[in-house]
């Protein structure tokens, strides 16, 4: 198995883009795979950039060109939004049970299992999600781990979020410090995002 190959045969998603002319007459402005993607062979993971948007509200221009294209991280950009769809492929599992860090970011994250079936990994529980179910993951440490012989696709909505103070009055002193804010093996939060 390639470093940056999946195992599998990875289903990379169409994404078709509208935009507005010179006109204002709505049209295709491009229709083709996603144009970043990227295969953790560590985890077993794919992911695959979709779309993202920075501020709020979101700024709506006739052609902005690509946003995915650069830094591949896991947050949403300040104030914005990401959409991604990752692949979870079987047979990674660590010793714990998980196939990815376990993390946090300071967002609102809607998970729309598309395909196959994967563990929600919380602190104190763990939840199987299959194809159709949709998870409002709210801020919490969290792990994956497909722990079948099937991929699981999973489309992923981030929007950008605050800790409000009675949260960060229940979370552990300091959260901010350990939260993802990069990719989940590069950054300087990389090591802390194997623990936080």
């Amino acid at each position: 198995m390639s470093d940056t190959s999946p195992p599998m045969k990875a289903s990379v998603p169409r994404r078709v883009v509208t935009g507005h002319d010179d006109t204002g007459v709505s049209i295709v402005l491009s229709d083709d795979i996603v144009p970043v993607h990227r295969f953790m062979p560590q985890d077993g993971v794919g992911f695959y950039e979709v779309w993202q948007t920075q501020g709020s509200p979101a700024p709506v221009v006739r052609d902005e060109g690509d946003p995915t294209l650069g830094e591949l991280r896991v947050p949403p950009p300040i104030r914005g939004t990401r959409i991604r769809v990752n692949e979870f492929f079987p047979g990674y599992l660590t010793e714990d049970g998980r196939q990815s860090p376990i993390h946090r970011t300071e967002s609102v994250d809607y998970g729309i299992v598309l395909e196959g079936q994967i563990v929600l990994m919380l602190d104190d529980s763990e939840v199987t999600l299959r194809a159709g179910d949709i998870v409002v993951q709210r801020g919490t440490d969290h792990a994956w781990a497909n722990r079948t012989d099937e991929v699981c696709r999973i489309a992923f909505i981030l929007v950008d979020g605050e800790f409000q103070q009675d949260l960060l009055d229940v979370l552990p002193q300091g959260v901010r410090n350990g939260l993802m804010t990069h990719g989940p093996h590069d950054g300087p939060d990389a090591a802390s995002g194997e623990n936080a």
